[in-house]
């Protein structure tokens, strides 16, 4: 999953979001020594999210369908095109507007930005100017997020044209979305619920 879906699955806690956010910037297993308790049960939320996506069955039928064309990125697109789903269909799982939630989470990210790695702290004013949570729902906001990975890929990932293929096959991608997504967010919070200290979800 993407930036919004690791937000949103954070049980609305500050701290847990920044954790769940910069999960891909920290290496090693050292969060709980390094971060304060409930950034570093963010990191490993972010963790048990990306594992339970990348073994999920239905998952894996997204990127067989696209792996021929983008091969290895193929996880990355499907991960882009499910944050796509979550934005477009946001009202099916909040009661907060997106835009809403989009410009709380801004502000969550800008209040800590002291304890982000420098790579998040470069990509914040980014995020935030062009409102990629809220452009999410939008085909061509996944276009854009989509080919600005493909400029930045040190190899020709064809991720640029990624969008032709959410819209032909647009009906396979939403019913394997709608059917793993309420799964992800179960797990999740269950694994808040187990592991954070007076958090209810």
């Amino acid at each position: 999953m993407n930036f919004l879906a690791h937000l949103y699955l954070s049980a609305n806690h500050e701290e847990i979001m920044i954790g769940n956010f910069i999960g891909d910037f920290v290496r090693g297993r050292t969060m709980y020594e390094q971060y304060p308790y409930h950034i570093a049960l963010g990191i490993e939320l972010h963790r048990e999210i990306d594992d339970f996506t990348d073994n999920h069955p239905v998952v894996l039928e997204s990127k067989i369908r696209l792996r021929p064309k983008y091969r290895h990125y193929a996880p990355v697109i499907v991960d882009m095109f499910y944050d796509h789903f979550l934005a477009k269909y946001w009202s099916r799982f909040h009661t907060q507007p997106l835009n809403s939630f989009a410009q709380h989470a801004y502000q969550v990210l800008t209040k800590y930005e002291h304890q982000v790695p420098e790579r998040v702290q470069q990509l914040m004013p980014y995020m935030i100017e062009g409102n990629w949570l809220l452009n999410y729902s939008r085909t061509e906001g996944i276009h854009r997020a989509l080919s600005g990975m493909a400029r930045r890929s040190p190899y020709n990932s064809k991720m640029n044209e990624a969008v032709e293929d959410l819209e032909k096959y647009h009906a396979e991608f939403e019913a394997e979305f709608s059917a793993f997504f309420p799964e992800l967010k179960l797990m999740s919070d269950n694994f808040i619920r187990d592991h954070a200290k007076g958090i209810q979800v």
